[in-house]
């Protein structure tokens, strides 16, 4: 883990030198003040040198505001650093997210993942920054220290010094334990994080259903999770540190009397004891730095395990000598196919179908029974368990991911739109797509006219999952995305199911244009919208039941047709 820590340093390591020299620089100006001291104590007061004195007063404030302009470097530059550090990570988290399967999007909640990316990199990005400084610079100051307080008088150094392993033995038992809390005062972090993502997300449903109590009762669960989390980490943190501050406490202690019956018996100046006492500071602080340092060392080291959980994760992968698949024809088929979802529940057991070039094949079934699924097989989302899919008789797992996607176009019942304009957002069907291909796109999906009555034309902004576009317009500007994208095989998942009649009629004649030509795939409530199918299986419990046209499929008096009856006696009596 250092390792890889490490290696985010190499970018920067001018700055990182430039930032530990003015630490190193820093601590050697501070050692001056005690120096000093003991000079004017011993010699130039005594002595009645103030010409010397005054010198060395001007001296001091001529260091001190290096040490200004050096602090000043600390801070801006050395926190400019952590934060490259930090978007470079955050860079690396998002391409890393963007290469994960499916599968790892259905385990993991959105939330959760937007707070490793934000507060974790953050606590991160501090302990890029301080942590070399506190370790490398406090470690030299407390050796430069013990050197000068040695010049002093060794023996009451090494007094002093003997109450470091009480300091050490406290920050080692109490380590573990304050890192255990705020392991959990993070996880409640993210709890809270993909709590909040989801009911901001649902607030419309929230408010339809008038349940804001209830969101506030599982914010509130989520929130009660954290403010416990963070007593833990608290009670954690007051122990160390109230501990570690007695421990400091006694040193001066240990000075004062120790120091008073050396000077006792004459075996230090009282300029000397002075100059100790004053420099005795000089130990303690860079101590204090280290022990501090622990709370900030806990924070980054999570944040940085939690971090490499997502980067560790393994990334979706084009199989071992894939080929690219250039322009498929569109030929598809499921030989004795099986899928397990987490490696427990067959979702598809021996599924076998063929899917001829240009025909349109329905998939209908009650819910849960795998059409979905299937869709979902055939551009690689999912690794298949055992059986082939094969498109030209090529099979799936022999092609490369992007090549194959490429071939095939998606429109579901759950439409995504990006919060931007509605150009940008058809244009995702194909990015280097011209302007007239966008608006032919959109006149093939039957909402360029809509558009175009926009005070704002195609650079209207649709706002956050297209909340500003009625279900049937963002269905239509999903469809024009994938006329852009121009693919032979198209899958079309419960497109229509949640729109009413008229947007329905209005839709399915841009889905039929678009089927026009392609292979298609349908997953369809309405059977009304896939009786002209070239045929139809019914998916029932992960296995193909029923299959054939939908005439064969009534005469079977199956399941089939049952639902068929049933739709069509609930559409009568409307």
């Amino acid at each position: 883990m250092l390792k890889r820590f490490l290696a985010y340093y190499k970018p920067h390591k001018k700055i990182f030198a430039l930032d530990m020299l003015a630490a190193l620089l820093v601590s050697l100006i501070g050692i001056v003040y005690p120096v000093v001291t003991r000079t004017m104590l011993n010699d130039l007061i005594p002595n009645r040198n103030y010409r010397m004195v005054v010198v060395f007063g001007l001296t001091l404030l001529v260091l001190y505001f290096c040490k200004m302009a050096l602090n000043y470097f600390i801070q801006y530059y050395g926190h400019v650093m952590g934060v490259r550090m930090q978007a470079q990570m955050r860079s690396d988290m998002f391409n890393h997210l963007e290469k994960l399967p499916y599968s790892y999007f259905d385990n993991h909640e959105t939330g959760k993942i937007m707070s490793r990316m934000t507060n974790d990199l953050m606590d991160i990005s501090e302990l890029a920054h301080h942590g070399p400084e506190n370790i490398i610079i406090s470690s030299l100051s407390i050796i430069m220290s013990f050197c000068y307080l040695s010049s002093i008088n060794i023996w009451l150094t090494l007094i002093v010094f003997a109450c470091v392993p009480f300091l050490l033995i406290i920050s080692m038992t109490l380590r573990k334990r304050m890192k255990n809390a705020f392991m959990r005062s993070r996880t409640s972090i993210a709890q809270i994080n993909a709590s909040l993502e989801s009911s901001i997300s649902g607030i419309r449903v929230t408010k339809a259903f008038t349940n804001a109590d209830k969101e506030r009762e599982k914010f509130e669960e989520g929130n009660e999770m954290y403010v416990d989390a963070r007593k833990d980490s608290y009670k954690a943190m007051g122990q160390f540190h109230s501990g570690n501050t007695f421990v400091t406490d006694i040193f001066n202690v240990v000075v004062l009397i120790a120091g008073g019956l050396f000077l006792y018996n004459g075996d230090i100046q009282f300029g000397d004891y002075s100059a100790f006492v004053v420099s005795i500071h000089m130990f303690i602080g860079p101590v204090m730095t280290l022990i501090n340092f622990m709370e900030q060392y806990q924070n980054g080291v999570t944040g940085f395990e939690r971090f490499l959980e997502i980067m560790d994760a393994d990334p979706e992968a084009d199989p071992e000598n894939a080929v690219e698949a250039g322009k498929l024809d569109g030929h598809i088929e499921f030989r004795n196919v099986t899928y397990t979802y987490d490696g427990e529940k067959d979702v598809l057991r021996n599924v076998s179908l063929t899917i001829e070039k240009g025909k349109k094949f329905a998939l209908v079934g009650p819910s849960g029974g795998g059409k979905t699924t299937i869709c979902h097989l055939i551009p690689h989302f999912y690794n298949v368990e055992d059986g082939q899919i094969l498109i030209d008789g090529k099979e799936i797992h022999s092609l490369t991911l992007d090549s194959l996607r490429r071939n095939i176009g998606i429109v579901q019942q759950d439409i995504y739109l990006f919060n931007s304009s509605i150009k940008e957002n058809i244009l995702y069907g194909r990015l280097d797509a011209t302007d007239e291909e966008v608006y032919e796109a959109a006149r093939r999906a039957n909402i360029h006219d809509y558009i175009m009555s926009l005070p704002e034309g195609y650079d209207t902004q649709i706002g956050e999952r297209g909340v500003r576009l009625s279900g049937g317009q963002k269905q239509r500007l999903s469809i024009a995305r994938v006329f852009l994208k121009n693919p032979p095989i198209l899958i079309l998942d419960e497109a229509t199911s949640a729109l009413d009649n008229t947007t329905e009629i209005l839709i399915q004649t841009a889905l039929d244009d678009l089927c026009h030509g392609r292979t298609t795939l349908v997953v369809a409530h309405r059977l009304s919208t896939i009786k002209n199918a070239d045929e139809i299986a019914v998916v029932s419990g992960g296995r193909i039941v029923e299959q054939g046209t939908h005439d064969d499929l009534i005469k079977q008096d199956g399941i089939y047709s049952d639902l068929y009856k049933l739709q069509f006696r609930a559409n009568s009596m409307l």
